[in-house]
């Protein structure tokens, strides 16, 4: 009993043993005893996932699991696949598996289960969309891979991971944004709302362009769908109110007095009727301090 509780207070890898059965497909002998079986393995017999959705891990993240781990344990075995060679290879838990070697671990309790290639590519997504913190970039790249590698549709791909499939569309619709615009969202400088509203932006230019106006502002994802409406309507992109370069002569000359009285780069604008306007711009508060200056001296 005293050995029992002494394993016990090692945590649950003091229990496990290594399999000793060598099976590596579902049609093998024995292979029921490996499947579903909860062993402890060699972390350096344990390979990472080439199916792996996460693509980066969080430093400061990992440090705080494997201080963690080297206090209590593994809490959650992670859950790996039977391979050739004695080898296993990660079907979820990779943060936990890094955590472990960062805190010294030499061996790590595991599930293991058994599958072919495209097999293990949807099981790692499916329980890394279910289970692991995906930013919303991952999610939507894992998605797309369910699709485009496993061969499934939207809605079969909606019943695997419980999702509706708006859902699912939704997320696809992130990987059409520009690449600065998916890099801020899975940096958290927008959230998914900004992003889904910058989507209904067609061109690049413009996304690009509310985008930065977000995150220079701070604005919320109410701001940015006002801030596309007006795009879209023509009155927040400048290229969309550009001046007619056929002037009248006299408003070309007007136009190059002000420049030079400004020193700045005045436009004038001239619509339908004879209206129009004189647009002065300045490029800091100094300098509009200076304009100001100008336009109030006297002669």
């Amino acid at each position: 009993m005293s050995d029992k509780r002494k394993a016990l207070g090692k945590g649950l890898s003091a229990l496990l043993r290594e399999p000793a059965v060598d099976v590596v497909s579902a049609k093998d002998k024995d292979a029921d005893k490996v499947v579903g079986a909860i062993a402890l393995i060699d972390l350096d017999k344990i390979e990472v996932n080439p199916f792996q959705p996460r693509t980066h891990f969080d430093k400061e993240a990992l440090e705080e699991l494997s201080i963690s781990i080297r206090e209590i344990g593994i809490v959650q075995p992670i859950t790996v696949r039977k391979i050739e060679n004695g080898k296993y290879q990660i079907i979820s838990g990779e943060r936990r598996t890094r955590a472990s070697k960062m805190a010294g671990l030499e061996q790590i309790p595991a599930y293991i289960r058994i599958a072919d290639d495209q097999g293990m590519l949807e099981m790692a997504l499916v329980e890394n969309i279910q289970r692991q913190e995906l930013d919303a970039i991952e999610v939507a790249l894992s998605y797309k891979r369910l699709i485009d590698e496993c061969n499934l549709t939207q809605e079969q791909m909606s019943d695997r991971i419980g999702k509706n499939r708006s859902t699912v569309t939704n997320y696809l619709r992130l990987l059409k944004l520009p690449p600065l615009i998916q890099a801020g969202l899975r940096d958290n400088m927008i959230s998914m709302g900004h992003a889904r509203a910058l989507i209904a932006v067609e061109d690049e230019e413009g996304q690009l362009q509310i985008y930065k106006e977000t995150i220079a502002k701070e604005w919320s994802v109410r701001d940015v769908e006002n801030a596309v409406k007006q795009y879209k309507e023509g009155a927040l992109n400048a290229k969309k109110t550009k001046v007619k370069r056929n002037l009248p002569e006299a408003y070309s000359k007007l136009k190059t007095q002000l420049k030079g009285h400004f020193d700045s780069n005045v436009d004038i604008a001239l619509g339908a009727k004879g209206r129009g306007k004189i647009v002065i711009p300045f490029t800091s508060s100094k300098d509009l301090e200076r304009i100001v200056k100008i336009m109030n001296q006297q002669d």
